[in-house]
């Protein structure tokens, strides 16, 4: 990356945020929205405020580190329950899903914002997003959430390069998903099923694997880590570990995925 045209992207987001003043932004404790919200706080000082949503498809490790950002930075923290699972259109889990969340997410943020006068929404999109499925990227646009990133031609890796020099502790964290992303598109969404998929990737991280994902089919568990880190899950203690507790969780079948865990899957089927 050239460091020109990398500290022009970050004043060009510095002149974006000053004109989105006061500003809500969507925070969910990921690499991108603990950016965006560290330049924003620094740029608009008192007239930034972070939402978090909170409800059974968000890990509560996340909700818990989100909350601890916010608090070494001072900014004003609201924290939302989002009811997703209210919703039978999410529960449904069509390939809509994201679009069904991210609409009703959208939703209660602009009414929280015109109750406490705030005039503009931004969420932590950016240019690589762009290249991907993300249905929640069109309902932000179809209800005027800025995507100011996206403005200043900002991708991931630029994001993670100034998150670094930022000192901002989110910069080399794996890409964030709902819970909801384990299940494949045309199972309906259960919490029970969501409370298994995350105790089971609270399982690997106190193994030490923190970029994982736990896919759940019917009662089959198939886990997918870091391509470099597939023999340390069939390392003896860590099988037998992760196999007597996600059966003690409820999966029958715990399978590795050989392809690994990678930024962009496709879409389950």
């Amino acid at each position: 990356m050239n460091r020109l045209s990398l500290n022009n992207k970050k004043k060009q987001l510095v002149l974006i945020l000053k004109g989105l003043d006061p500003l809500m932004v969507a925070f969910s404790g990921g690499v991108d929205s603990a950016f965006l919200l560290a330049v924003a706080n620094d740029v608009l000082k008192k007239n930034v405020v972070a939402v978090t949503a909170v409800s059974q498809i968000h890990p509560m490790r996340e909700k818990n580190k989100a909350m601890e950002f916010v608090k070494n930075y001072g900014i004003k923290h609201i924290m939302l329950q989002s009811k997703e699972m209210s919703m039978p259109a999410f529960v449904a889990n069509r390939k809509d899903r994201c679009y069904v969340c991210k609409k009703n997410l959208f939703e209660k943020l602009i009414k929280i914002a015109s109750n406490i006068d705030i005039k503009y929404i931004a969420h932590g999109a950016n240019i690589d997003d762009l290249e991907d499925f993300r249905p929640g990227h069109t309902a932000a646009q179809e209800m005027g959430v800025h995507a100011p990133m996206i403005d200043a031609g900002l991708t991931k890796n630029d994001i993670r390069l100034l998150s670094k020099e930022m000192n901002l502790e989110p910069w080399n964290k794996p890409a964030l998903a709902c819970l909801a992303t384990r299940i494949p598109y045309g199972t309906p969404i259960t919490v029970k099923a969501l409370e298994m998929v995350d105790r089971a990737e609270d399982v690997l991280i106190s193994l030490g694997f923190n970029a994982c994902r736990v896919r759940k089919y019917e009662n089959t568990a198939r886990i997918e880590v870091n391509p470099e880190e597939i023999e340390n899950i069939s390392d003896k203690k860590n099988r037998e570990t992760i196999v007597r507790k996600f059966r003690k969780i409820g999966f029958s079948r715990v399978a590795v995925d050989l392809e690994g865990y990678v930024l962009i899957k496709p879409a389950l089927n």
